[in-house]
């Protein structure tokens, strides 16, 4: 009677491994290669995930890397995300395994198959080689419709990129154009003119007769190698030595002291004009705003007699 139960067990493990999809849903691919679980492999065995990792150690000259190797924390992880049914397997549906999964490639599992030395292993085996077999050949026929579907995907990617950029450049510099903060509004009117500096690939110059030592964390947010010209009044709080320790980090920044203007402005790689109405010091402390100027012959004009 033993026999006649142990004949059908070994029958319905054979039927099992008859559907390749099912087998296929067991491989997955882990550092490049394709690979299944020692917990996947003893169900298909007939046997138990300890009596696979046992027959490992004992020959472990068997089995380089090649052959299989021990999911690390953060690929067993990943496994376990992105497949939920995965963790039952991986438990066997009992206990939590306290050890990282062993998996094992193709020549890993008839490795262990010959070492195992069971009927039920040598035939799954053959099924699972055939498998794999049929995977390959799937994949070298199609791999050209993966690799066409990888590089669309990419471009769309890219190009999903581009669009974010430029429509938040639409909406920054909408912004930007012209805008009025009310009283108690210090920290937005901060930003947006750090937004402004960030703007300049390879001069900034600011004119304002107020100018003391907070315009320097401001500046220190522009990109690398822009030159930073200040023209400011004799009036303005600004020490020589906070301007050294500046370019020490973060060149090149130059301050010159005149007292020819009234109004503030920000120019942007001798191109883009803004006029704030508050000095950069006060920005918040009371109503005021910032405009960009639009008429190129305007900008052109301040320009070449101004900052030329």
């Amino acid at each position: 009677m033993e026999n006649e139960l142990q004949k059908a067990e070994n029958n319905s493990i054979i039927e099992y491994t008859e559907n390749n999809v099912e087998i296929k849903n067991l491989i997955y691919t882990i550092r490049g290669k394709q690979v299944m679980l020692d917990s996947d492999l003893a169900m298909l065995f007939n046997t138990e995930t300890r009596s696979i990792n046992q027959a490992v150690k004992r020959n472990i000259e068997r089995f380089p890397d090649e052959f299989g190797f021990q999911l690390s924390d953060k690929e067993f992880e990943n496994l376990r995300s992105q497949f939920v049914i995965l963790n039952l397997k991986l438990n066997n549906g009992k206990v939590i395994r306290k050890y990282n999964p062993y998996v094992f490639t193709e020549e890993g599992i008839i490795m262990l198959s010959s070492l195992l030395r069971s009927e039920i292993a040598i035939k799954v085996s053959l099924r699972i080689v055939e498998t794999f077999v049929e995977m390959r050949k799937f994949l070298n026929n199609n791999g050209y419709i993966f690799q066409e579907i990888s590089n669309i995907k990419g471009k769309l990617m890219e190009h999903d990129k581009k669009f974010d950029e430029i429509f938040n450049e639409l909406q920054h510099e909408e912004n930007i154009k012209q805008k009025i903060f009310f009283e108690g509004q210090i920290y937005d009117a901060y930003s947006l003119i750090i937004d402004i500096f960030k703007k300049a690939k390879n001069k900034i110059t600011i004119i304002d007769n107020y100018i003391d030592d907070s315009i320097l964390k401001m500046l220190s947010k522009k990109n690398k190698d822009v030159e930073v010209v200040i023209l400011t009044s004799t009036k303005s709080n600004i020490q020589n030595i906070d301007i050294q320790k500046f370019n020490k980090e973060y060149p090149t920044l130059k301050v010159a002291k005149t007292n020819k203007f009234h109004d503030r402005f920000i120019v942007i790689d001798n191109k883009e004009l803004y006029h704030c109405g508050a000095s950069i010091k006060d920005l918040g402390n009371k109503c005021f705003g910032i405009n960009k100027i639009e008429d190129s012959e305007i900008i052109e004009n301040f320009i070449n007699k101004i900052i030329a």
